[in-house]
């Protein structure tokens, strides 16, 4: 996952990703680690001729880009997402049934 820190969709992407103990690695493009000479911006650009995405975060799963967070919470509600975890051997917790956007914080909330 490509991430900002500040990013409450990048953090609404982590949350359900805890809740569902789906293992992940996030590179957070604004960190400190990423701010000497650019690095965070000359990754995005990158990723955006990559993905022809300019959001963030971006959500990679095994090399292959799953989008971005409506995505990701898309791919959840319909299965696709735990399938595609399953198919890759990644374990995770197929128990659990949430709605992914319900992380979102409030003012976010699609009606």
């Amino acid at each position: 996952m490509f991430a900002l820190e500040w990013c409450e969709f990048c953090w609404a992407v982590r949350k359900l990703f805890g809740h569902c103990r789906i293992p992940y690695r996030s590179i957070d493009l604004d960190s400190t680690a990423y701010q000497r000479d650019d690095r965070g911006g000359q990754i995005r650009a990158v990723l955006r001729q990559r993905t022809a995405c300019k959001t963030i975060p971006q959500i990679f799963l095994g090399g292959e880009f799953i989008g971005g967070a409506t995505d990701t919470f898309d791919a959840f509600r319909s299965g696709t997402l735990q399938r595609r975890l399953s198919e890759r051997g990644v374990s995770f917790d197929a128990t659990v049934l949430v709605d992914p956007y319900t992380f979102l914080p409030g003012w976010l909330h699609p009606r």
